[in-house]
């Protein structure tokens, strides 16, 4: 069975355009990385757990902000690993220099059984679209897409 996150997508307009937030994956694989390296604030649920209640908990968790609001549902993109990934935006406003992270344990370097903690998020910014296609995984850009189709039905 596959596994499953969900997430949540931040915007927020300046001087008419739309900015996203991104997260950037904490940990010494993801270091040096950066183009297609960032993500929706985003994590693994229980098969039992509502996505939406996860999202809402994974994002505060990886961020330390709890946006409130009217919640658009962008549905599920399926990654390269094959973990499927349910998605909510919201529009909303967080200071990055704010983040605090959740950690976690990961064996470090692979198969050495040396365990090290890491932040799960170690920087956030915001990224005007255009831009953000080129920071997030490839996979997740879906999400920009319906987003800004959401928002342009919302204006219609």
């Amino acid at each position: 069975m596959a596994k499953r996150s969900a997430g949540l997508l931040l915007y927020r307009r300046r001087k008419g355009d739309l900015e996203v937030f991104l997260a950037h994956p904490g940990g010494p694989f993801w270091a040096k990385k950066d183009e297609g390296a960032w993500t929706i604030p985003k994590g693994e649920y229980e098969p039992n757990e509502e996505p939406f209640a996860a999202a809402l908990r994974e994002f505060e968790e990886e961020t330390g902000f709890r946006p409130d609001g009217e919640f658009l549902n962008l549905g599920t993109v399926t990654q390269g690993s094959g973990k499927i990934i349910s998605a909510w935006a919201i529009e909303g406003d967080f200071d990055p220099a704010q983040l605090v992270s959740n950690h976690c344990e990961i064996e470090w370097p692979p198969r050495s059984r040396k365990m090290i903690s890491i932040p799960e998020v170690d920087r956030g910014a915001w990224y005007l679209l255009e831009k953000a296609r080129s920071k997030i995984f490839p996979s997740q850009v879906p999400f920009l897409d319906r987003l800004t189709s959401n928002l342009e039905a919302k204006q219609e």
